[in-house]
């Protein structure tokens, strides 16, 4: 994020902003409970127009939709 000189806001905005889930991937590894996690990749504008691609996991806590956005977040080219 620093690199692309991109904030938390940014990102933050970029996902309340976006408007579908670009790409759904599939996470492996032998060490989490369940053996399969799936990564969402998103690609929307921020209140600034600049394009923002992030990852995340959605999760259900409680009854609740959580989304867990990576810090690996990006401008799209």
């Amino acid at each position: 994020m620093e690199v692309d000189g991109l904030t938390e806001f940014d990102v933050a905005e970029s996902i309340i902003n976006a408007v579908a889930i670009y790409k759904r991937l599939r996470s492996r590894s032998r060490y989490r409970s369940q053996r399969t996690e799936y990564l969402y990749v998103i690609q929307a504008t921020n209140l600034d127009g600049v394009m923002v691609y992030s990852k995340g996991k959605l999760t259900r806590e409680h009854g609740e939709d959580h989304f867990y956005f990576l810090i690996s977040a990006k401008r799209a080219l």
